[in-house]
């Protein structure tokens, strides 16, 4: 039995609303179809495919093992047969478009630099970039709604199954505004001053808490936790806080002379910067486009 011409797109399209949503019934009203009728479009995919996709609990569902395979190969899929139909529907004037993820680390200083390529070589190219913590992103790549992601993500549990390209090596500073006490270099003093830190349980985190490990000391009581660097920037700039920033996010502040870097004598490597990409979607052209930029501004920061 050909298992595939049994399975509809409407099978495809509440699948993965099901999984965005965690819920039946977010799923049904996002869709605008009844809870029964989600209900029994999933039961006939499961008979389909001999597996059962979903945990069912109190608080919704969630993927099993086999959902999880099977979202790695329908998300793409479904991605790819829209891509399809809108480019047959627009023709051969149809604009480029390439959907990048890019975390916080690399959005103020890389991607500038990197759109700043591509525009300048394709007069007709849409680069939609969406910002966010690891774990959401690469969950959008996984479903097929990013075309990648670029960032420090090594250690992201949820990297497993896709690609990771290395670009370059980044480290950790600390960077205080002109004229602090803390320019003086007294790791010591820390404690006297708030701390800005990325937030608890992301890849950057780990190497912003490595850094006081090596130093021997704890982090201040008074911190501010945040993935934004525009917030801490200003925050920075505007107090006597004590920022653990990645050195991309600030390089254009130390160069200028608007932060200034603490030197305590230890550096943090700081993990690897690349490019994350989903082995099952089809790359486009704008995606390849979009590598070879990202590349090519990578040779810079080595």
């Amino acid at each position: 039995m050909n298992l595939d011409s049994r399975i509809k797109y409407r099978h495809l399209l509440c699948f993965i609303e099901v999984a965005r949503k965690g819920s039946l019934a977010r799923a049904a009203e996002a869709m605008s179809v009844s809870q029964p009728a989600i209900s029994k479009t999933l039961k006939e995919l499961e008979t389909v495919l001999h597996a059962s996709l979903f945990e069912r609990g109190k608080q919704g569902v969630t993927l099993t093992a086999a959902g999880q395979a099977f979202l790695r190969y329908a998300g793409p899929s479904v991605q790819a047969l829209r891509e399809g139909v809108r480019s047959l529907r627009a023709g051969e004037h149809e604009v480029g478009i390439v959907r990048l993820g890019a975390l916080s680390t690399v959005e103020s200083s890389l991607l500038p630099d990197v759109v700043r390529r591509l525009h300048a070589q394709h007069a007709a190219l849409v680069v939609s970039v969406v910002t966010g913590p690891s774990a959401y992103l690469l969950g959008q790549l996984r479903g097929g709604e990013l075309d990648l992601v670029v960032g420090r993500m090594t250690d992201a549990p949820q990297i497993e199954g896709l690609s990771f390209e290395h670009l370059y090596s980044e480290s950790m500073t600390l960077v205080v505004r002109p004229g602090h006490a803390m320019l003086d270099g007294d790791p010591s003093r820390l404690a006297e001053f708030p701390l800005v830190l990325p937030q608890s349980g992301t890849t950057i985190r780990r190497h912003a808490d490595s850094l006081f490990i090596q130093l021997g000391i704890s982090q201040p009581p008074r911190r501010l936790e945040t993935l934004s660097v525009s917030l801490s920037r200003h925050y920075v700039r505007v107090s006597d806080a004590v920022w653990v920033a990645p050195l991309d996010a600030v390089r254009e502040d130390l160069a200028s002379g608007e932060l200034y870097e603490v030197d305590l004598g230890i550096k943090e490597p700081g993990g690897s910067v690349g490019i994350c990409t989903n082995p099952t979607l089809q790359s486009s052209l704008a995606m390849q486009w979009c590598c070879e930029a990202l590349r090519e501004a990578a040779n810079q920061y080595r």
